[in-house]
Protein backbone atom coordinates (compact mmCIF):
# COMPACT_ATOMS: atom_id res chain seq x y z
CA UNK A 1 0.00 0.00 0.00
CA UNK A 2 3.04 2.06 0.89
CA UNK A 3 4.58 1.68 -2.54
CA UNK A 4 1.31 2.57 -4.16
CA UNK A 5 0.67 6.00 -1.87
CA UNK A 6 4.16 6.86 -3.39
CA UNK A 7 3.82 5.93 -7.00
CA UNK A 8 0.10 7.83 -6.98
CA UNK A 9 1.88 11.00 -4.84
CA UNK A 10 5.06 10.49 -7.81
CA UNK A 11 2.15 10.30 -10.64
CA UNK A 12 -0.01 13.46 -9.10
CA UNK A 13 3.57 15.43 -8.65
CA UNK A 14 3.99 14.54 -12.80
CA UNK A 15 1.04 16.57 -13.90
CA UNK A 16 1.30 19.28 -11.48
CA UNK A 17 4.29 19.87 -12.68
CA UNK A 18 3.08 19.40 -16.37
CA UNK A 19 0.42 21.56 -16.52
CA UNK A 20 2.18 23.97 -14.70
CA UNK A 21 4.56 23.67 -17.88
CA UNK A 22 1.78 24.58 -20.09
CA UNK A 23 0.00 27.46 -18.43
CA UNK A 24 3.75 29.23 -18.55
CA UNK A 25 4.16 27.89 -22.33
CA UNK A 26 0.25 29.02 -23.20
CA UNK A 27 1.20 32.67 -21.63
CA UNK A 28 4.75 33.39 -22.31
CA UNK A 29 5.22 30.66 -25.69
CA UNK A 30 8.82 29.66 -24.80
CA UNK A 31 9.67 33.57 -25.32
CA UNK A 32 11.89 33.46 -21.94
CA UNK A 33 14.21 30.71 -23.60
CA UNK A 34 15.12 32.56 -25.93
CA UNK A 35 17.03 36.41 -25.42
CA UNK A 36 16.18 38.39 -28.17
CA UNK A 37 19.06 39.94 -30.37
CA UNK A 38 19.33 43.39 -30.51
CA UNK A 39 20.26 43.91 -34.02
CA UNK A 40 22.97 47.24 -34.88
CA UNK A 41 21.04 50.39 -35.21
CA UNK A 42 21.95 50.91 -38.37
CA UNK A 43 20.64 47.97 -40.29
CA UNK A 44 18.27 48.93 -43.40
CA UNK A 45 16.51 45.68 -42.52
CA UNK A 46 16.03 43.71 -39.52
CA UNK A 47 14.41 39.98 -40.00
CA UNK A 48 12.07 39.90 -36.99
CA UNK A 49 10.86 36.28 -36.01
CA UNK A 50 7.22 36.43 -34.36
CA UNK A 51 6.43 34.89 -31.20
CA UNK A 52 3.18 34.17 -30.28
CA UNK A 53 1.56 32.27 -26.56
CA UNK A 54 0.11 29.48 -28.65
CA UNK A 55 2.42 28.46 -31.64
CA UNK A 56 4.44 25.46 -30.76
CA UNK A 57 7.95 25.92 -32.51
CA UNK A 58 8.24 29.48 -33.37
CA UNK A 59 11.66 29.27 -32.17
CA UNK A 60 12.35 26.49 -34.72
CA UNK A 61 16.07 27.25 -36.77
CA UNK A 62 16.53 29.96 -34.23
CA UNK A 63 19.38 31.90 -34.07
CA UNK A 64 21.16 30.28 -37.05
CA UNK A 65 18.75 30.82 -39.25
CA UNK A 66 18.09 34.48 -38.89
CA UNK A 67 22.38 34.47 -38.95
CA UNK A 68 23.22 32.66 -41.73
CA UNK A 69 19.98 34.55 -44.49
CA UNK A 70 21.23 37.73 -43.20
CA UNK A 71 24.98 37.34 -43.76
CA UNK A 72 24.14 35.92 -47.47
CA UNK A 73 21.57 39.07 -48.17
CA UNK A 74 24.73 41.19 -46.91
CA UNK A 75 27.17 39.52 -49.15
CA UNK A 76 24.38 39.30 -52.09
CA UNK A 77 22.89 42.70 -52.15
CA UNK A 78 23.18 45.80 -51.25
CA UNK A 79 21.79 46.51 -48.44
CA UNK A 80 23.13 47.62 -45.34
CA UNK A 81 23.16 44.55 -42.15
CA UNK A 82 24.56 42.49 -40.37
CA UNK A 83 24.67 38.65 -39.23
CA UNK A 84 22.89 39.98 -36.18
CA UNK A 85 20.67 42.04 -38.12
CA UNK A 86 17.41 40.03 -36.69
CA UNK A 87 15.10 39.95 -33.11
CA UNK A 88 12.36 37.92 -31.57
CA UNK A 89 9.37 40.10 -31.23
CA UNK A 90 6.37 39.18 -29.60
CA UNK A 91 2.66 39.44 -31.79
CA UNK A 92 1.14 40.78 -28.71
CA UNK A 93 3.45 43.81 -28.63
CA UNK A 94 3.59 46.91 -30.66
CA UNK A 95 6.92 45.95 -31.32
CA UNK A 96 6.08 44.04 -34.48
CA UNK A 97 5.37 47.37 -36.20
CA UNK A 98 8.87 48.38 -36.25
CA UNK A 99 9.74 45.89 -38.63
CA UNK A 100 8.72 45.31 -41.69
CA UNK A 101 9.64 42.31 -42.19
CA UNK A 102 7.53 39.53 -39.93
CA UNK A 103 8.71 35.64 -39.85
CA UNK A 104 6.61 32.80 -38.74
CA UNK A 105 7.53 29.22 -37.95
CA UNK A 106 5.29 26.19 -37.77
CA UNK A 107 2.32 28.13 -38.62
CA UNK A 108 0.36 24.28 -38.85
CA UNK A 109 0.95 24.63 -34.73
CA UNK A 110 -0.47 28.08 -34.36
CA UNK A 111 -3.59 29.10 -32.52
CA UNK A 112 -3.61 33.20 -32.38
CA UNK A 113 -5.17 34.98 -29.54
CA UNK A 114 -7.50 37.93 -30.28
CA UNK A 115 -4.79 40.84 -29.71
CA UNK A 116 -2.49 38.61 -32.02
CA UNK A 117 -5.37 38.41 -34.60
CA UNK A 118 -5.55 42.20 -34.34
CA UNK A 119 -1.55 42.77 -34.60
CA UNK A 120 -1.10 40.56 -37.57
CA UNK A 121 -3.97 42.23 -39.68
CA UNK A 122 -2.85 46.06 -38.35
CA UNK A 123 0.54 44.78 -39.17
CA UNK A 124 -0.47 43.82 -42.86
CA UNK A 125 -2.95 47.04 -43.74
CA UNK A 126 0.36 48.99 -42.26
CA UNK A 127 2.33 47.59 -45.65
CA UNK A 128 3.93 44.98 -43.74
CA UNK A 129 4.94 41.58 -45.50
CA UNK A 130 5.08 38.10 -43.33
CA UNK A 131 6.20 34.68 -44.44
CA UNK A 132 4.94 31.45 -43.14
CA UNK A 133 7.01 28.75 -43.34
CA UNK A 134 7.97 25.71 -41.30
CA UNK A 135 4.56 23.00 -41.81
CA UNK A 136 3.00 20.26 -44.07
CA UNK A 137 0.50 17.80 -44.42
CA UNK A 138 -3.59 18.49 -44.23
CA UNK A 139 -4.24 18.82 -40.51
CA UNK A 140 -1.49 21.27 -40.27
CA UNK A 141 -2.25 23.10 -43.50
CA UNK A 142 -6.08 23.60 -42.05
CA UNK A 143 -5.09 24.58 -38.87
CA UNK A 144 -2.77 27.37 -40.74
CA UNK A 145 -5.61 28.59 -42.83
CA UNK A 146 -8.05 28.43 -40.07
CA UNK A 147 -5.44 30.82 -37.87
CA UNK A 148 -5.12 32.97 -41.66
CA UNK A 149 -9.02 33.17 -41.92
CA UNK A 150 -9.21 34.71 -38.90
CA UNK A 151 -7.00 37.42 -40.10
CA UNK A 152 -8.09 38.20 -43.38
CA UNK A 153 -12.16 37.60 -43.64
CA UNK A 154 -12.26 39.30 -45.98
CA UNK A 155 -9.77 38.38 -48.45
CA UNK A 156 -8.81 35.26 -50.04
CA UNK A 157 -5.50 32.70 -50.12
CA UNK A 158 -4.40 31.91 -53.58
CA UNK A 159 -1.83 29.40 -54.77
CA UNK A 160 1.06 31.66 -56.33
CA UNK A 161 1.34 31.11 -60.14
CA UNK A 162 5.15 30.51 -61.03
CA UNK A 163 5.30 33.50 -63.06
CA UNK A 164 4.60 35.63 -59.94
CA UNK A 165 6.99 38.57 -59.28
CA UNK A 166 8.50 37.68 -55.89
CA UNK A 167 9.91 34.29 -57.60
CA UNK A 168 11.84 36.18 -60.32
CA UNK A 169 12.25 39.89 -58.73
CA UNK A 170 15.69 39.72 -57.55
CA UNK A 171 16.78 36.14 -58.30
CA UNK A 172 15.46 34.06 -60.80
CA UNK A 173 14.22 31.13 -59.16
CA UNK A 174 14.52 27.36 -60.48
CA UNK A 175 11.30 25.97 -59.35
CA UNK A 176 12.75 22.40 -60.09
CA UNK A 177 14.91 22.74 -57.06
CA UNK A 178 12.35 24.07 -54.93
CA UNK A 179 11.04 21.93 -52.38
CA UNK A 180 10.81 20.92 -48.48
CA UNK A 181 14.64 19.74 -47.10
CA UNK A 182 13.18 16.32 -45.71
CA UNK A 183 10.18 13.87 -46.99
CA UNK A 184 6.45 15.69 -46.33
CA UNK A 185 4.70 13.51 -48.47
CA UNK A 186 3.59 16.10 -50.97
CA UNK A 187 4.93 18.83 -53.27
CA UNK A 188 6.25 22.18 -51.97
CA UNK A 189 3.47 25.39 -52.94
CA UNK A 190 4.02 28.83 -52.15
CA UNK A 191 0.22 30.75 -51.52
CA UNK A 192 -0.12 34.00 -50.50
CA UNK A 193 -2.59 36.95 -49.70
CA UNK A 194 -2.59 40.49 -50.93
CA UNK A 195 -3.31 44.06 -49.09
CA UNK A 196 -5.73 46.26 -50.17
CA UNK A 197 -3.45 47.84 -52.61
CA UNK A 198 -2.44 44.25 -54.44
CA UNK A 199 0.56 43.55 -53.72
CA UNK A 200 1.43 40.32 -51.94
CA UNK A 201 1.27 40.73 -47.87
CA UNK A 202 1.83 37.21 -46.91
CA UNK A 203 3.71 34.52 -48.34
CA UNK A 204 2.74 30.95 -47.63
CA UNK A 205 5.56 28.33 -47.85
CA UNK A 206 3.71 25.03 -47.47
CA UNK A 207 4.80 21.77 -47.67
CA UNK A 208 8.52 23.01 -47.28
CA UNK A 209 11.10 24.27 -44.35
CA UNK A 210 12.95 27.11 -45.87
CA UNK A 211 14.63 28.09 -42.59
CA UNK A 212 16.15 24.74 -42.45
CA UNK A 213 17.97 25.05 -45.33
CA UNK A 214 19.11 28.60 -44.28
CA UNK A 215 19.75 26.80 -40.19
CA UNK A 216 22.23 24.21 -42.16
CA UNK A 217 23.57 25.90 -45.03
CA UNK A 218 27.22 26.06 -43.64
CA UNK A 219 27.05 22.19 -43.22
CA UNK A 220 26.71 19.22 -45.95
CA UNK A 221 23.12 18.45 -44.79
CA UNK A 222 21.00 18.97 -47.50
CA UNK A 223 21.27 19.17 -51.14
CA UNK A 224 23.09 21.87 -52.53
CA UNK A 225 20.97 23.33 -55.56
CA UNK A 226 17.54 23.04 -52.84
CA UNK A 227 19.67 24.77 -50.44
CA UNK A 228 21.22 27.81 -52.90
CA UNK A 229 17.27 28.38 -53.73
CA UNK A 230 16.57 28.85 -50.22
CA UNK A 231 18.48 31.41 -49.58
CA UNK A 232 17.24 32.82 -52.84
CA UNK A 233 13.81 32.84 -51.73
CA UNK A 234 14.62 34.64 -48.79
CA UNK A 235 16.42 37.41 -50.31
CA UNK A 236 13.37 37.34 -52.92
CA UNK A 237 11.09 37.93 -50.34
CA UNK A 238 12.81 40.88 -48.54
CA UNK A 239 13.89 42.49 -51.69
CA UNK A 240 10.07 42.34 -52.53
CA UNK A 241 8.73 43.23 -49.25
CA UNK A 242 10.73 46.45 -49.41
CA UNK A 243 10.02 47.49 -52.45
CA UNK A 244 6.22 47.25 -52.73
Amino acid sequence: MLLKHRAAVVFGVALLTVSAFWSVYAQFGRFFSYPTNDPPPDSEFVFARWECARCGGWWHDYPDAEEHITQVMKEATGLHLDHTSYRITSMRSDEIFDYPFGYISEPGMMYLSDVEIKNFREFVDRGGFVMLDDFDGPRQFAVMRENIQRVFPDREMVRLPDAHVVLHNYYDIDLKYVESPYEVGGKAVFYGINNASGDLSVIICFNNDIGDFWEWIDRPQYALRPSAEGLKLGINFVIYAMTH
